[in-house]
């Protein structure tokens, strides 16, 4: 299962985002995208991510995944179009030269942390 291989990497590059000057903070949400040609199964990713971040400074945060469609475009006729079946010809004149616009991608889109202790001056 590649996705714990995933979940770890995203787990490390997390905690490596947390600047150290940055006290006492915890991450609550990774943010990801994730495009339907990846190859990642998302229901497996979370459920590795959620053993991954046990006794880490992930421990408790929640993984959000966008899953990106899979765009075309026909390199003879320009056309562009959202693949929903496992055909790739164009939808236009059904040639099978098409560039794939996105649906590979596999990124961390942002990372939401939170301060544990607040400072709270009154």
């Amino acid at each position: 299962m590649h996705e714990m291989g995933i979940a770890l990497q995203i787990v490390e590059i997390a905690t490596a985002s947390i600047p150290a000057d940055a006290g006492d903070v915890r991450v609550e949400k990774v943010h990801l995208k994730i495009g339907k040609l990846s190859a990642v199964v998302p229901e497996s990713l979370r459920f590795c991510f959620d053993v991954a971040i046990k006794n880490t400074a992930l421990d408790g945060a929640r993984l959000v995944i966008e899953e990106l469609p899979v765009v075309a475009r026909c390199k003879d006729c320009g056309a562009q179009w959202t693949i929903n079946e496992p055909v790739f010809k164009c939808k236009n004149c059904g040639s099978g030269s098409l560039e794939i616009l996105s649906g590979r991608e596999l990124d961390i889109e942002s990372i939401e942390i939170t301060e544990e202790n607040p400072h709270v001056s009154g």
